[in-house]
């Protein structure tokens, strides 16, 4: 399955917009957001995802109780701060990582293949022991000027990061 990995929205309607067109033309069969969206009123940029969505919140994120609503009622998980996941056989951990010795720690301790996370806005797919860490980025394009969103394909373990 290809699972589209998203990050640090931020409120940004457009590039929301963009990477749902994204994940829909790849045809993704589920979607992780590691938290940031910011303001519940975002959801509606989501509404024409075709596929689920999970999601944990970020630092920045508002009204908690109104954001697990708003994506609950389009029938999307955001209830967490963190979220244990098996896709395809996949063990996956998400959260947001604004601790990055807690997310060196999911690595090496050998529960998860793949740990998801974002807060740096900085793109990343690098191996810590045998587990896969991957950020996809900074899908508002506030800080570094480059929106970007990453795909992960549960067979080979392979990430793709897609900007737009």
């Amino acid at each position: 399955m290809l699972i589209g990995l998203i990050s640090d929205t931020h409120d940004n309607l457009q590039a929301i917009t963009e990477a749902v067109k994204t994940f829909n033309s790849k045809r993704v069969g589920l979607v992780l957001h590691a938290g940031d969206y910011v303001a519940p009123f975002t959801y509606a940029a989501y509404k024409g995802l075709q596929c689920k969505l999970v999601g944990v919140y970020g630092n920045v994120d508002g009204d908690r109780g109104l954001l697990r609503e708003r994506f609950s009622s389009l029938g999307f998980k955001v209830e967490s701060d963190f979220e244990e996941l098996e896709v395809d056989g996949i063990r996956i951990a998400l959260l947001h990582g604004v601790h990055p010795q807690i997310i060196e720690a999911l690595a090496l301790s050998g529960k998860y293949h793949v740990v998801v996370h974002g807060h740096t806005h900085t793109k990343r797919a690098e191996r810590i022991g045998k587990t896969l860490v991957v950020n996809p980025g900074e899908a508002c394009g506030y800080i570094y000027g480059v929106r970007s969103i990453a795909l992960l394909d549960t067979a080979t373990l392979k990430v793709e990061f897609k900007e737009f």
